[in-house]
Parts: structure tokens; C-alpha cells; sequence
């Protein structure tokens, strides 16, 4: 079996060193290959993704003509996976790939078909959380619950570990932060049972380069509903 590891990138020059680091630091328990998708950035992303010593023999780069936003990034890596099984890792400091493994293994071992991770297993308000952020993710993860027979703790986490051969099938069309979003709806509208492992997690603020805001809030409300009906 293959893993793919997705990186969608915007703007992230600060950041997607390290992250390139830590992902290829960890002892995965399969074969893996990484894909980064740069979303037109203008921040020098492209550079040091192109700098000596970063590239290594896992990884592939995309580059997209213009921004179109991370579920449309998402989407071009997945159409160019190799792996057996996809797992979406953010391009900043927030998610810790050391995590990866204990998403990965039920999957592999097949007990199960997709697995999220979860901040919220292990406490109930993860340190340095914003009340905003902490508060749309209650009333996010709340609603998915509700309209779709779900038990999950964390709709909104970026750690996603789902069968590449399921995700592809499934016919997502999320162009922004609504990935996570469409994703649950749409496995939980096949009646897959997903899985969820806690994880790290080190917040980070706006102006530290954290994207999503409250548009994006009410995108994720229109996504679960309209998905259900």
C-alpha cells in the first residue's frame, strides 16, 4: 500500500520548510509519496520549494496559473495521487505529521475507511484556540452531527485520512475551506463510519498567516445543509 500525503500551499514561505522537514522525518508505516500543491503564492513559497536540499525523492510540486482556493487545491492533488490512501497535511506549523501514523493504521489494517483527527478527544478547548475559531467549530461539528447520524468531536480538522479509491468517488466540487465539510457530509450520506484518533495541535494566529474567517463559517453551514437535502 501507498500513502499520499496532500499539501495544499498559499503563501506559506515561512512555514512549508519546516513542514517538508517534518513530514519526511516520520517512520510511516507504508510507502509514501508527498504532493504539494502551491496556490499561485506570492510570498516566495515557490522558491524555497525549489531551493536545494528541500525537494527529496517523495515529493511532487504543482503549481496552480492563479489562486483558486485549498479545497480546489485539494482537488488537483488528489487527481494526481498514487496512493492507496490520502491524507490532506496543512503547510503550516498547526498539525503535527508525527501524528500521521496512528491516523494511518486503521485504514491499513482495515478497520476502517476513513479516519479524522481530532483536538478535542483529549480536552475540550485546545490551548490557544481563538473563542471564534473554538466557538464555529462547536456549532460546525454540532450540525454535522445532527443532520447526518455522525458522533465526531472535530468536523472542521484538516487531518483527513480517507481511501484514495473513495475520495475520488465521491465527486467534490469545494473550492475553499468547505473540503472538510463536503468531505463528511459525503461519506456520511454513503453510511461510512469514521474513525477518529486525537492529535496535536499548536495554534496559530491571523497574524501569523491563519486564513479561514467568517465567511468561510457560513460556507461550511450552506455545505452540510445543502449536502443533506
Amino acid at each position: 500500500m501507498k500513502l499520499s500525503i496532500i499539501i495544499p500551499a498559499y503563501n506559506e514561505g515561512a512555514t512549508i520548510r519546516e513542514v517538508l522537514a517534518r513530514v519526511e522525518s516520520v517512520a510511516y508505516p507504508i510507502e509514501h509519496e508527498v504532493l504539494v500543491v502551491d496556490d499561485a503564492s506570492t510570498d516566495g513559497t515557490a522558491g524555497v520549494l525549489a531551493a536545494p536540499g528541500v525537494a527529496g525523492p517523495a515529493l511532487r510540486v504543482l503549481v496552480n496559473p492563479e489562486n483558486v482556493g485549498k479545497g480546489s487545491s485539494v482537488r488537483r492533488g488528489l487527481e494526481h495521487a498514487a496512493g492507496d490512501i490520502v491524507i490532506v497535511q496543512d503547510a503550516d506549523l498547526e498539525l503535527d505529521p508525527g501524528d500521521i501514523p496512528a491516523l494511518v493504521r486503521p485504514i491499513v489494517e482495515g478497520r476502517a475507511d476513513a479516519v479524522y483527527g481530532s483536538r478535542f478527544l483529549a480536552r475540550s478547548w485546545p490551548e490557544k484556540m481563538a473563542f471564534p475559531n473554538w466557538a464555529a467549530n462547536r456549532i460546525l461539528t454540532t450540525l454535522a452531527n445532527a443532520l447526518y447520524g455522525a458522533r465526531l468531536s472535530d468536523v472542521s480538522c484538516g487531518y483527513k485520512v480517507v481511501r484514495t479509491d473513495l475520495l475520488k468517488s465521491l465527486g467534490l466540487d469545494c473550492r475553499r475551506f468547505e473540503f472538510c465539510f463536503e468531505v463528511t457530509a459525503k461519506l456520511r450520506r454513503r453510511g461510512v463510519r469514521i474513525l477518529e484518533a486525537p492529535i496535536s495541535f499548536a495554534a496559530r494566529t491571523r497574524k501569523e498567516g491563519k486564513k479561514i474567517g467568517t465567511a468561510d463559517f457560513f460556507k461550511a453551514v450552506w455545505t452540510l445543509v445543502k449536502n443533506k437535502f
